[in-house]
């Protein structure tokens, strides 16, 4: 043979298994990456091939699908049933924008692409399978009775099953209908919900941690039951009134300059939001203590799932005795979201046991078959039953003859907290009104707990308060929870 001819058939031999080896390398070792690639468009084409999979309250879908029209290479787009009332619970599934809250989560599975809807031959051709479901603990009459009771205020509201865990309801405001930015074609809509002040698009029951305020008085109270700073709920306080903050000549007044708050009982300081009280005890609690109670409660945990990731609720480290203090009334660096504040109440109100929220419970595939189960009233031990007790008939008195009688459910035993935060620098803003609750009915063994934030509505300053906003919420989402 030619050796220049030799030469040319060994170089394209070479080429040959260069190109071979390449191609395997690709398809054994870098298919995945490829395919998972953002940029390559096979993946959204296959996401809307076929009608989605649904996210269920209560039996019924809140989702659908329908076909995308002309124009575009997607079959199918996401629609909603009442897109506002769901919006904080579903998130939106969006052809151009992503997906968000559950949509986001459960993407794979309700577009049929997750492996465990596959028989194993279907994992091996790659073949697309019918998509699965998302079974919801929602509970549609507590949502709705949320969001209708939110109104048009800017605010967010939760409501939790004590025992369960279950989230029954999970409401932001102001809201928006995901229905409006599913496809390819919504540039203006989605425009309008980003360059929104208000934010519709914030999901504030979990992601916008604020000063709780006099909620937080609580959580102070249960640390110093359980350290044993004082022995019940009705023994006397050492608590001046003023109340001078430690190292300070700042002084710490009472909305209610005639409220019966010098050494006043923990009762008689949560009946009428006492500062004195709680700013003297969280100081001579000290920081640690304080911090190791809201810890158990939840607050600091950035890993709070219920799938949703929820923003850690914050209390403050590196504070000098006067900042301790004003953390015992849920302000200076303190934040809570709702879902946190509904937690606090939902252990009070299980015996001081505290069940980890969700608002999933199961995900079916298309025979309804299990994928992912979650378990009602995994709980974790945060205060003795003594405790939890003596704060529950404290909170009662609170609603009962105390800060928050717009809370009152007839028939039920009600016992809440509530709370006017500073909003800016010197409080020059509007503050936020919050409430946060349990209820109980004796005939039915039902029972609830309830966190309401109202960030703003519109409201003059001095009409601002937690039983005057935040309470009334509460109360029709209970009414609801109990029925």
């Amino acid at each position: 043979m030619n050796k220049t001819i030799r030469n040319t058939s060994v170089f394209v031999l070479l080429l040959v298994l260069a190109l071979l080896g390449r191609a395997t390398w690709v398809q054994a070792y870098e298919a995945r990456a490829l395919a998972d690639d953002q940029k390559n468009r096979r993946n959204t084409i296959a996401q809307y091939a076929q009608p989605l999979g649904n996210i269920v309250v209560a039996g019924s879908p809140v989702t659908g699908s329908e076909r995308s029209g002309g124009g575009t290479d997607l079959e199918y787009r996401r629609t909603y049933t009442d897109g506002e009332l769901y919006a904080a619970v579903t998130g939106y599934g969006s052809q151009a924008y992503g997906a968000t809250q559950l949509e986001g989560i459960y993407a794979d599975v309700l577009d049929g692409t997750d492996d465990r809807l596959k028989n194993p031959l279907d994992a091996v051709t790659r073949k697309q399978q019918e998509p699965g479901t998302v079974l919801t603990t929602i509970d549609p009459a507590v949502q709705k009775a949320a969001y209708r009771a939110l109104g048009n205020k800017k605010g967010a509201a939760v409501a939790v099953d004590p025992a369960s865990g279950r989230i029954l309801a999970l409401a932001s405001t102001p809201s928006y209908d995901p229905s409006r930015i599913s496809g390819t074609n919504d540039g203006a809509a989605w425009q309008e919900l980003t360059g929104d002040e208000d934010k519709p698009l914030v999901n504030r029951a979990l992601r916008q941690p604020l000063p709780p305020g006099s909620t937080f008085k609580l959580v102070v109270a249960a640390a110093a039951l359980e350290d044993g700073l004082y022995r019940s709920v009705d023994t006397a306080t050492e608590s001046p009134d003023p109340y001078t903050l430690p190292h300070t000549r700042t002084v710490l007044r009472n909305e209610n300059a005639s409220a019966p708050c010098e050494n006043a009982t923990i009762r008689t300081a949560l009946r009428y939001s006492c500062n004195n009280v709680f700013g003297k005890m969280a100081a001579d609690l000290g920081q640690n203590k304080v911090r190791a109670m809201a810890e158990k409660f939840g607050f600091n945990d950035a890993g709070l799932d219920v799938p949703v990731r929820a923003y850690a609720s914050v209390y403050p480290s590196g504070m000098d005795p006067a900042q301790t203090a004003l953390s015992g009334i849920g302000q200076f660096d303190v934040t809570a979201t709702p879902l946190q504040m509904a937690m606090v109440s939902a252990a009070i109100a299980n015996d001081g046991l505290l069940a980890a929220p969700h608002m999933v419970s199961e995900v079916v595939d298309s025979d309804g078959d299990p994928l992912a189960s979650f378990e009602d009233g995994d709980t974790r031990r945060i205060v003795s039953s003594s405790t939890a007790g003596q704060l529950r008939s404290a909170m009662v008195t609170v609603v009962e003859r105390g800060t928050g009688t717009n809370a009152a459910v007839a028939g039920a035993e009600v016992g809440g907290k509530t709370g006017t935060a500073q909003h800016g620098e010197n409080n020059s803003k509007t503050p936020y009104a919050w409430f946060t609750s349990y209820a109980k009915d004796p005939s039915t063994g039902k029972q609830v707990a309830v966190a309401v934030m109202i960030e703003d509505s519109g409201a003059a300053r001095s009409e601002v308060s937690g039983n005057g906003l935040a309470a009334p919420v509460a109360q029709k989402m209970m009414a609801a929870a109990l029925k």
